[in-house]
């Protein structure tokens, strides 16, 4: 029996310190999860997510920089938002991910506060880039005189203003815009940025409902523009102006006294015929000389003229004849129009008309070219949009929700997969990049050394 009490007692004193380490651990932090497979598979998921995002921008960084095509003044923009995206891929999400396979957050509340601040920082500059972008773009299409105007010192404006006012958004917690429970919400396990109401609801208005309204407006705006412009383009038909020279001589009857003037019958179309006078004689007073008018009618100066129709078709010989009464009786006023080489003219004329044909058709078709690669880059950005929009409008909306009404928690599941999801549109903005723009398909694939990449025109730049 006193082998059994001590063996009893000796159970009891080894279950003691298991008790405590128990309860020891359901305090301490949970460095692995209890479901090992859900850990390995999301693990794995947020590492792909995470590389996929780090090759994509930097991809998309150095195409710009090692392309002379991609080397435009705009683009600038899109590296400073691959920056960005970069920015999210190797510094925010490595600790969310350790946060979400770690089910809390066990790195103290320094560190909590860098990776918060960190975090809005980039998903805000990476947000307002889009609108930077946006207001370039409506600049571009409603300001002819701003593709000119645009220069690096205007663009790095842009830049600098949204750097500025993203690092306002993400330092403001961190200069006292907390609220209460936040150090105990830390000693939880959570770590979360400030959500004091009234910094929730001026972070994401500034960070998301402002940006996403002065992106829509400016895409409506830039999509009537474009329209309009569309609409008012003419079919441009250069018709070449067609010359006749003439000479118009005055003969004195019985006498060998007479004078020649030259003219010019100029008709840009055939229903319309203009002489234009070179010289004119006068006789006793009188002056003899060809006068233009509207409805090709000729007449001398006192003149009444017998024949006023003139025949000016392009393969005869055009012959106006009129008679004339001066103060000398005797004065006839004969008007012949002649081709002055009617064959070399004519062919003259077919060079000019098909060099007019060729410059139109060429017009027409830069202008298409510009209209399609216009209309390109819009459904691009529409797209960038578009996915912006997708995925960080639930995580904004459950954000703008918890701050309006306290008693609003969405399950941990859902906040973290709409968390991860704006994070996702980092790692969709160079794909988009890659499937709808030619231009860096050729640079990357030139990166790559792949296929028939052709290889960019020395200074060539959009």
């Amino acid at each position: 029996m006193d082998a059994l009490e001590k063996n009893d007692n000796a159970s009891l004193m080894q279950l003691q310190p298991l008790e405590l380490a128990t309860s020891n651990a359901s305090s301490a932090p949970n460095y692995f999860p209890s479901n090992d497979v859900t850990a390995i598979v999301s693990a794995f998921v947020l590492f792909l997510m995470i590389l996929t995002t780090v090759i994509g921008n930097v991809f998309v960084i150095a195409a710009i920089l090692k392309d002379r095509n991609l080397q435009s003044v705009a683009n600038y923009l899109i590296v400073s938002l691959a920056v960005a995206d970069l920015m999210v891929a190797c510094l925010v999400m490595p600790l969310g991910a350790f946060y979400e396979i770690n089910s809390g957050w066990s790195l103290g509340p320094k560190l909590c506060d860098v990776w918060t601040s960190i975090d809005v920082l980039c998903c805000t500059a990476s947000i307002l880039h889009l609108v930077a972008i946006a207001v370039d773009r409506y600049w571009a299409v409603t300001d002819l005189n701003y593709i000119q105007a645009r220069n690096p010192r205007r663009i790095g404006f842009l830049i600098v203003a949204v750097w500025v006012v993203a690092l306002g958004i993400s330092l403001a917690p961190q200069l006292g815009w907390k609220d209460p429970g936040y150090l105990d919400r830390i000693a939880a396990g959570r770590c979360l940025v400030s959500q004091d109401p009234a910094y929730q609801i001026f972070a994401t208005c500034a960070t998301f409902y402002l940006p996403l309204l002065g992106i829509l407006v400016l895409y409506w705006r830039i999509f009537q523009a474009a329209r309009r412009r569309i609409r008012k383009r003419p079919g441009t038909i250069i018709q070449p102006q067609r010359e006749r020279h003439g000479l118009l001589r005055l003969v004195k009857k019985g006498s060998r006294e007479e004078s020649t003037t030259a003219f010019t019958i100029s008709r840009s179309t055939p229903e319309h015929s203009s002489v234009s006078p070179e010289k004119s004689s006068s006789y006793n007073g009188s002056n003899a000389a060809a006068v233009a008018a509207p409805t090709s009618n000729l007449a001398a100066a006192g003149a009444e003229p017998t024949s006023t129709q003139p025949t000016t078709t392009a393969n005869t010989t055009v012959t106006l004849t009129m008679t004339t009464t001066t103060n000398s009786p005797n004065l006839t006023v004969t008007t012949t129009v002649t081709n002055t080489a009617p064959q070399q003219q004519q062919q003259q004329q077919q060079q000019q008309q098909q060099a007019c044909s060729a410059l139109s058709t060429r017009k027409i078709a830069r202008e298409s070219l510009e209209s399609k690669r216009e209309r390109k880059a819009a459904k691009t950005l529409a797209i960038i949009t578009g996915a912006f929009v997708a995925c960080w409008l639930p995580f904004f909306l459950v954000a703008l929700l918890q701050a309006m009404c306290s008693s609003f928690q969405p399950p941990d599941f859902v906040a973290s997969l709409f968390l991860w999801l704006g994070y996702f549109n980092s790692t969709l903005n160079p794909v988009i990049y890659t499937i709808f723009s030619p231009e860096f398909r050729q640079a990357f694939k030139r990166i790559l050394g792949i296929g028939n990449a052709v290889p960019p025109r020395p200074g060539a730049g959009r």
